[in-house]
C-alpha cells in the first residue's frame, strides 16, 4: 500500500512545488502584508501568542489556516509557556518585498511579573523574522540570531507554526511521500517522559518536506526545510486541551545567521472570491424598528447581484417584498458592503434574505419578537449554570454538583498568582496566610469559562441585574433556587422572580466577604494551573469538606467555623487595595441593598451598611470615581449627601460623559439644580454628535472599532447605555442605536460566520463556546460570548472552535448582564410606545 500511495504521489521535493500552487505572485501591500488574490501572508501584525495569534499568520482562500510562526523554548507551548518580546515595527524592503521584524527573550514586562506572570528560564537571545516571496505565490522564513545561542541550548530552542486543527480533522498529512496519515479527531498516544519529566507525546511525522491536505485545493500547503532541524508534525493537544497541530524544527546548532530557513507554498486557487455573507439578526424585528441586511463582499468580486427580502409562505415558496431599497454602503475592513433596506415592511411571518443564489437564516417579523427565546436563556439557563457553591440540575442534567463548600483559605504572603492575582505583605484582615475564611462558601458565580470570583464579575453582575429589574421589573419565574439545600432547578418555577434570587446570590459572596474580612475580597481563586485548567465537573476541583458549622442559615457568621482547610482549597486575595474595585463592589452592595428590600430585608440592611461605610472609606485619586457609587447610594437611600455630591461634580462628569453620561440620567429627576441640567445637557449634544460620526465609519449602524478580542460585549454595553440615553434625551439618541447593537450582537455582525453572538438564541448561534462544558465541544444556552475577532489588521474571525477566548469565551459582568439588559430594553421601548 505505500507503494502504491508513493507512486501517485512521488516524494515531494523542490522540483515539485509549482504543481502544487497557482502563479499568482505575492505582493507587498499598504498595510504591510504580503498578498495575491486568496493568500495573505502577515508577520507581527498580531502580537498575542497566547491566543493564538502572532508571528506568521496564513490567510489562505478565505480561511487562517496557519499562525504563531516563531520561536518558542517549549516542543509544546501552554498558555503560560515563554514568548518573546517584539523589538520595534516591521521594516519592509520595497524592493525585495522582505517584510523583518525583531525579538528577543525573555519579555521583561511579564518575566515573573504584571498579569499573567510567566517563568522565563536563564537565557536571554535576541533575532530577527523575515519573510520574503520567492516564486509565484511561495514565501520563504528565515530566522537570524543576533548571536549564536549558548552550548547549552543547541537542540532546545526551535520555530513552529500552528496549524487550525478545526479545518483540519480528517483530512491527510504526507511527509517526503513516504509518511501519512490523516489529521486525528482528538490527540491520540503514544508519549513518553523526557528528562524533565513532562510528558511528551510522539509526532505524527517527521522530515524534510511535509504536505498539508493535499487532496483539499483550498488549504494544500507544502512546507520545506531548507535550513534547521527535520520539520517535525506534533499534535499540541497532547499537553493542552486548547493545542492547535504544530510543525516545528530545531535551529542549527551554532548557527547565528540563516539560523533557520524554510520555504512555504500554499495553494491558491485561481480567481479565488469570498463567497457573500448574508448578515442578519439571527432572531428577526419589531414591525416598527428600522431594518437593515448588510451583505459583505469580496473587494475583488465585481458582479453585483441584487438584495432581496422574501417572505417564506406555508407552502415553502417565497413571496418577494418590493419595499425594500438597496445602498451601496462602501468599504469596512477588507470587503465592500451594500445595505438593504426593509423598515418599510411590517407584515408579521417569517422572512430570509437572498442575494443571488445565497440565502440567509430565517427569521422572523413579529411584535412579539422579544418576549420569548432571546433573553430569557440568559436568565433560566446561564446564571444558574454558573452559579457557584450550587448543585444545579436541569431536568435529566446536571450542570454541575454543589462545588467549592471548602472556600476559602487566605492567599500566601508575597504571592503574585498566575491568573493575575497579587498578594502583598500586608492581608488587611486579621486572619493569617493559610487561614479559612468563614463564610465565603456561599453565592457568587463561575467567571469566564474557569470558576474563579473577581470582585468585579460579582458586584458587576449584582448591578447590571439590579438596573434591569429597576428598568424592567421582570416577574420571569422558571427556576427554584434553594439557598438552603444549596440546589437549583432549572424549568421548575418556585413563585419567586428569578433575577431576584440571582441578585441575592452575589449578594451572598460580596457581603460575606466583607463581613468576615473587613474588606472586599479581591478574588477567590484556584491555587494551581492543574486546578485552574481542570474541565468537567466543578465540584471536583477541591474535596469539598467545609463545614462544621450551623447549615441552616446561608447568612449566618457562623458557617465554616472550626475548618482547617487543605491544600486544595481556593485562595482569597484580599491585598493590593484598589479604588476602581472597591468602588464597583460598594455598588454592588447599594445595588442589592435596593432590589432586595423586599425579598430579603436581612441581607438588604446588610448589604447597605456596609456600602455606606464602604463611601467613607474609599480613597481616590479623583472624586469623579465615586460618582457612579453615589448613583446606586442616591437610588437605593434618596439621601441629599449622595444627590449633592453628584450635582457637585456636574463638570468633572460633562467631561467624561461617554462613561458617566447614561448612569447620570438614572437621577436627573432627583436633581433639581437647573444649572447640573443643562452642564449635562451639553455634554449630551456634544457625546452625540461623537456617536453620529463613528457610527456612519461602519454599515451595521453602530460605533465599531475591531480589536484582537471579540466586540460583542463592547457593543452590547453600548446598547444598553443608548436605552438609558435614548429615554432622557430622546431627541439626540435614536432608540435605533440601541437596536442596531442588539442586531449585531444577534448576527449582523462582520465576517462569514454571521452567528448570534448569544449561545442557544436565534436560528444559528455560537454553539461551540469557551463555558464550562468547552471540552464537549458545547455551550450553555444564554452565555453572550466576545464574538467576532479582528486578525490584525483587517481580517474578522469567527471560529468554530471551544478554546479561543477572546472569540467565544462567557463571562460574568457586563458580559452576561448588558445583554440580558439590551434584549429587555429592546422589548420596552416598543412595548412603551
Amino acid at each position: 500500500m505505500l507503494r502504491t500511495v508513493a507512486s501517485l504521489c512521488p516524494i515531494i521535493a523542490a522540483s515539485a512545488i509549482p504543481a502544487l500552487t497557482s502563479a499568482q505572485d505575492l505582493k507587498l501591500n499598504e498595510l504591510e502584508y504580503l498578498e495575491t488574490q486568496g493568500l495573505n501572508i502577515m508577520l507581527a501584525h498580531d502580537y498575542y501568542p497566547e491566543g493564538h495569534q502572532g508571528g506568521v499568520s496564513i490567510i489562505q482562500n478565505g480561511l487562517r489556516v496557519a499562525t504563531n510562526g516563531d520561536l518558542r523554548l517549549d516542543r509544546i507551548p501552554g498558555q503560560w509557556s515563554p514568548i518573546p518580546a517584539k523589538i520595534g515595527e516591521r521594516t519592509i524592503d520595497p524592493e525585495t518585498r522582505a517584510i523583518s521584524c525583531r525579538f528577543k527573550y525573555p519579555d521583561e514586562s511579564r518575566n515573573r511579573k504584571g498579569f499573567n506572570p510567566i517563568e522565563y528560564p536563564d537565557l536571554e537571545f535576541s533575532y530577527t523574522l523575515t519573510i520574503q516571496p520567492t516564486k509565484d505565490s511561495s514565501f520563504s522564513i528565515t530566522v537570524d540570531l543576533d548571536e549564536a545561542l549558548p552550548a547549552e541550548w543547541d537542540g532546545k530552542v526551535s520555530f513552529m507554526l500552528e496549524l487550525f486543527p478545526g479545518f483540519l480533522f480528517g483530512k491527510s498529512y504526507m511527509m517526503d511521500g513516504e509518511e501519512f496519515g490523516l489529521f486525528p479527531r482528538q490527540a491520540n498516544g503514544p508519549g513518553s517522559y523526557d528528562s524533565a519529566g513532562e510528558y511528551q507525546i510522539e509526532a505524527l511525522a517527521s522530515g524534510e518536506n511535509l504536505v498539508v491536505a493535499p487532496e483539499s485545493d483550498k488549504q494544500r500547503l507544502l512546507i520545506s526545510r531548507r535550513l534547521g532541524g527535520e520539520l517535525e508534525l506534533v499534535d499540541g493537544r497532547g499537553l493542552h486541551d486548547n493545542g492547535w497541530f504544530i510543525v516545528r524544527a530545531e535551529l542549527e546548532k551554532g548557527a547565528q545567521e540563516k539560523a533557520l530557513e524554510w520555504e512555504l507554498s500554499p495553494n491558491v486557487i485561481e480567481n479565488w472570491i469570498a463567497d457573500p455573507a448574508i448578515q442578519v439578526s439571527q432572531i428577526g424585528y419589531h414591525p416598527e424598528q428600522t431594518k437593515f441586511a448588510v451583505i459583505e463582499l469580496d473587494r475583488n468580486d465585481s458582479q453585483r447581484e441584487t438584495p432581496e427580502l422574501h417572505q417564506v409562505l406555508p407552502d415553502g415558496s417565497l413571496e418577494l417584498s418590493s419595499k425594500t431599497s438597496v445602498e451601496e454602503w462602501g468599504q469596512f475592513l477588507r470587503y465592500d458592503y451594500l445595505r438593504l433596506d426593509f423598515s418599510q415592511v411590517s407584515e408579521p411571518g417569517t422572512y430570509l434574505v437572498t442575494y443571488g443564489e445565497k440565502r440567509s437564516n430565517p427569521f422572523q417579523i413579529s411584535d412579539t419578537i422579544f418576549e420569548r427565546h432571546v433573553w430569557q436563556p440568559t436568565l433560566e439557563y446561564f446564571m444558574p449554570a454558573q452559579m457557584c457553591h450550587m448543585r444545579v440540575n436541569d431536568r435529566y442534567r446536571v450542570w454541575h454538583g454543589a462545588c467549592h463548600l471548602d472556600d476559602a483559605r487566605l492567599a500566601p504572603l508575597d504571592h503574585n498568582h498566575f491568573d493575575g492575582y497579587i498578594q502583598g505583605s500586608d492581608t488587611r484582615t486579621t486572619y493569617q496566610p493559610g487561614e479559612s475564611i468563614p463564610g465565603l462558601n456561599r453565592g457568587g458565580w463561575h467567571d469566564a469559562g474557569d470558576d474563579d470570583l473577581r470582585i468585579e464579575s460579582q458586584a458587576g453582575t449584582i448591578l447590571g441585574l439590579a438596573q434591569a429589574y429597576d428598568a424592567f421589573g421582570s416577574q420571569y419565574d422558571n427556576s427554584t433556587i434553594d439557598q438552603k439545600t444549596l440546589t437549583v432547578e432549572v424549568h421548575k418555577p418556585d413563585g419567586k422572580p428569578d433575577i431576584l434570587q440571582q441578585i441575592e446570590h452575589g449578594a451572598l459572596t460580596v457581603a460575606a466577604g466583607y463581613r468576615e474580612l473587613g474588606v472586599l475580597y479581591r478574588g477567590i481563586i484556584n491555587p494551581t494551573i492543574r486546578q485552574y485548567v481542570m474541565l468537567g465537573d466543578t465540584a471536583n476541583m477541591t474535596d469539598n469538606l467545609a463545614f462544621e458549622g450551623d447549615e441552616s442559615d446561608p447568612q449566618t457568621p457562623e458557617i465554616g467555623l472550626g475548618i482547617t482547610g487543605s491544600p486544595d482549597d481556593r485562595w482569597v486575595f484580599t491585598t493590593r487595595r484598589s479604588a476602581r474595585h472597591e468602588l464597583i463592589g460598594a455598588a454592588g452592595l447599594a445595588a442589592a441593598a435596593r432590589t432586595l428590600g423586599d425579598f430579603n430585608p436581612k441581607l438588604s440592611a446588610e448589604c447597605l451598611a456596609y456600602s455606606e461605610t464602604l463611601w467613607s472609606e474609599i480613597e481616590t485619586d479623583s472624586e469623579v470615581e465615586r460618582v457612579p457609587l453615589a448613583i446606586e447610594l442616591a437610588l437605593t437611600t434618596g439621601k441629599d449627601r449622595y444627590l449633592n455630591f453628584i450635582a457637585d461634580h456636574a463638570d468633572a462628569i460633562a467631561e467624561d460623559f461617554a462613561s458617566l453620561g447614561w448612569q447620570v440620567t438614572r437621577v436627573l429627576s432627583e436633581i433639581g439644580d437647573s444649572s447640573f441640567h443643562a452642564t449635562i445637557r451639553a455634554a449630551a449634544e456634544s457625546y452625540a454628535k461623537e456617536i453620529v460620526a463613528a457610527e456612519a465609519k461602519t454599515p451595521y449602524g453602530v460605533p465599531y472599532e475591531p480589536g484582537i478580542w471579540g466586540a460583542g460585549w463592547g457593543i452590547q454595553s453600548f446598547g444598553a447605555q443608548q436605552y438609558f440615553l435614548h429615554k432622557a434625551y430622546p431627541d439626540l439618541f435614536s432608540k435605533d442605536l440601541a437596536l442596531n447593537a442588539l442586531n449585531f450582537v444577534l448576527g449582523c455582525h462582520p465576517g462569514s460566520n454571521t452567528a448570534s453572538f448569544v449561545s442557544g438564541v436565534g436560528s444559528d448561534s455560537l454553539t461551540v463556546a469557551y463555558g464550562l462544558n468547552r471540552a464537549d465541544w458545547s455551550f450553555i444556552p444564554g452565555g453572550s460570548a466576545s464574538g467576532t475577532a479582528l486578525i490584525r489588521p483587517d481580517y474578522p474571525e469567527l471560529l468554530t472552535w471551544p478554546f479561543l477566548w477572546q472569540q467565544t469565551e462567557y463571562v460574568l459582568g457586563g458580559g452576561t448582564t448588558d445583554y440580558l439588559f439590551l434584549a429587555q430594553a429592546a422589548e420596552a421601548l416598543f412595548r412603551e410606545n
